[in-house]
């Protein structure tokens, strides 16, 4: 306790403690949105971990829990996607709690997150590695490594087949691996980042029409679905944006044809990143697919443009690339706006001036 000097007329009451200055407005959140940059930087020049990837890790334990739990049920199947993402999602959030107050950690945090779940560069370096070997006309190497970046039946594809297949992959993946992590991780930190790549892995291990996952896996698509309805309509309006810094193409034409074809495809989500590609690139996607074995007809997107060829993959990525570099900058400004708003609480026991 603090005494007051002793006045003329009797002791003075205590002096008055100075209130606590408040923190900065959105200083909370400014080691999130440095994690966001900082992430995207890791991705960039390191690419994926070759061994021990987080991801993979994930994979392999659904996969366990999957080989105990299967049943050809919904309500089986929507078990299996609660507890496989809420067992990421449960240490996601103790780490962002633990690291919450101490800025530089929760900064690095954040940047660890951001590269084990985004993918941008192994994106960016698989579509190389398919357009190269077709440049060459080696179309038997490109077969080779089509599906390490798809999962259609590359046998019968010829160039044409393949470069559209490689392009849609680019879209679609552009939405999955780099936007929508990003904006989650922006309104949700780092539960925000895991639970979505836990999501959207689950819906690529068990979310297919096949018989054995027709039901056992349609939580797992559904709940992709919903993950992934703001981010990839995001991807298609930044693809726009970005459209004239590579290939000089109208950014209103481009939202003209995803509004358009966008909805033509199977995916409420994938339909419209591909019909931006398209429109971006003057190309022609979707067609028929082959996937294990069974042929899967798809609407047309963009259907006045041309048959996509190998040059276009190179473009497709170069899109891919500004489409990462403005999502980071939309992911950053969002973490600290929304951090902006957050004020902080008035010391205990202060008195109001």
């Amino acid at each position: 306790m603090v005494l007051g000097r002793k006045g003329r007329h009797g002791p003075m009451s205590p002096s008055p403690r100075p209130a606590p200055s408040p923190r900065p407005a959105g200083a909370s959140r400014w080691p999130l949105a440095a994690g966001l940059a900082a992430g995207v930087a890791l991705d960039a020049m390191f690419g994926d971990p070759r061994r021990g990837h987080p991801v993979a890790a994930f994979g392999r334990a659904a996969a366990a829990l999957e080989a105990r739990d299967y049943a050809d049920s919904r309500p089986r199947g929507a078990a299996h996607a609660a507890a496989c993402v809420l067992a990421v999602a449960a240490p996601a959030a103790l780490l962002h709690r633990r690291t919450r107050g101490r800025p530089p950690w929760q900064a690095a945090a954040a940047a660890l997150a951001v590269w084990a779940v985004t993918g941008a560069r192994s994106l960016h370096h698989e579509a190389e590695r398919i357009r190269l070997p077709l440049h060459r006309h080696d179309l038997a190497s490109a077969r080779d490594v089509l599906p390490s970046l798809c999962g259609r039946d590359p046998s019968q594809l010829d160039a044409t087949g393949i470069a559209r297949a490689v392009i849609e992959s680019v879209a679609e993946n552009t939405s999955d691996a780099v936007v929508a992590p990003l904006l989650w991780g922006a309104v949700a930190g780092i539960p925000g980042l895991v639970a979505y790549r836990a999501v959207n892995t689950l819906d690529a291990m068990v979310g297919h029409r096949s018989a054995r996952y027709l039901r056992f896996g349609w939580a797992s698509a559904r709940l992709d679905d919903v993950a992934n309805w703001i981010p990839a309509r995001v991807t298609a309006a930044l693809t726009a944006a970005c459209v004239p810094l590579v290939t000089g193409a109208s950014p209103v034409a481009v939202l003209k044809v995803v509004h358009r074809d966008g909805g033509r495809h199977p995916s409420p989500n994938a339909g419209r990143c591909e019909a931006a590609f398209a429109a971006a690139l003057g190309v022609r996607l979707g067609g028929t697919n082959v996937y294990g074995g069974v042929a899967e007809a798809r609407p047309e997107l963009g259907g006045e443009g041309r048959a996509a060829e190998p040059e276009d993959i190179r473009h497709a990525v170069a899109l891919s690339r500004a489409v990462t570099v403005s999502a980071t900058a939309l992911a950053v400004l969002i973490a600290g706006v929304t951090g902006g708003r957050r004020r902080s609480r008035p010391a205990r026991g202060s008195a109001p001036r």
